[in-house]
């Protein structure tokens, strides 16, 4: 089988089995493959795979085919820029949550030196996106999972960041004092138990960094008074939200000096920002 059969017969495979963008999921998993690069793909269309190449690329088009995130399949996501491990055990970076470093950019720039807490860090791209950008700054990354600290651990490490970001396992803030931070960030799980999800996000991403709770706003009641309290004078609270918790959120910080709103590319509500 050649390049060009392959990525055709990918395209036909995962169009069967309703993947979303069947070619460019193709390509990717053939690049995981072959361990090359697009402009590879399309330099070498007579390229013959060997058979061990065939096998692993119909045992990634059949993981891909039953809903497992091509991310889980190859191991890794792009984020800011820079490469991200990813596994089951962590939530895969998305394009959206860049617009919570693109919030937090001018904010933090205006500050000499930020202190900054990066909450249910996963994989670490917010935490290790902000120490990329702030090379002043003092970042802490905490998660309550061990295995997601693992990645993060990983991912500073390969990214050349582990001297730079602080990693603590704990619930939420927990350990921080009062008045000792400037920023407090994060992507929480914010979907409600009852909400749709896509069903490779339902199936295969892990569910507490999904799912919230009955309404998908708990984890936002504990971590805004925890971030009030930790927050020093006039520091910033930014968040990632979904479209469901918007109210709920509005109405937390109803009592902050204030509260901007940045919608994403769709116009939803996407980061909140909130001023102690």
């Amino acid at each position: 089988m050649q390049v060009r059969e392959a990525l055709k017969h990918g395209v036909e495979r995962l169009t069967a089995s309703r993947v979303g963008s069947p070619r460019m999921n193709a390509e990717v998993l053939l690049m995981f493959t072959l361990g090359c690069d697009r402009a590879y793909l399309f330099a070498h269309p007579e390229r013959d795979l060997t058979p061990d190449e065939q096998l692993r690329y119909e045992e990634a088009l059949a993981e891909r085919a039953a809903g497992k995130p091509s991310q889980y399949i190859t191991g890794h996501q792009e984020f800011w820029g820079m490469d991200f491990i990813v596994s089951p055990a962590v939530l895969v970076p998305r394009p959206e949550t860049e617009h919570v470093i693109e919030v937090v950019l001018p904010l933090a720039r205006a500050i000499g030196n930020p202190r900054i807490v990066d909450v249910g860090t996963g994989s670490g791209c917010i935490a290790l996106a902000l120490a990329k950008e702030l090379p002043d700054a003092e970042v802490h990354a905490t998660d309550i999972s061990d295995a997601a600290l693992e990645i993060a651990h990983a991912n500073a490490a390969r990214l050349g960041f582990d001297q730079r970001v602080q990693f603590h396992h704990a619930d939420l803030l927990a350990g921080f004092q009062p008045k000792s931070v400037d920023f407090v960030v994060s992507n929480p799980p914010y979907v409600g138990n009852c909400e749709e999800v896509d069903r490779e996000v339902f199936e295969h991403e892990p569910r507490h960094a999904v799912f919230a709770g009955h309404t998908g706003a708990e984890v936002f009641q504990r971590l805004i008074p925890q971030a009030r309290d930790v927050l020093k004078p006039n520091g910033w609270l930014v968040l990632e939200i979904g479209y469901s918790v918007y109210s709920p959120v509005r109405e937390l910080l109803r009592d902050w000096k204030v509260v901007e709103v940045t919608n994403d590319l769709q116009g939803i509500a996407r980061v909140v920002a909130a001023r102690n």
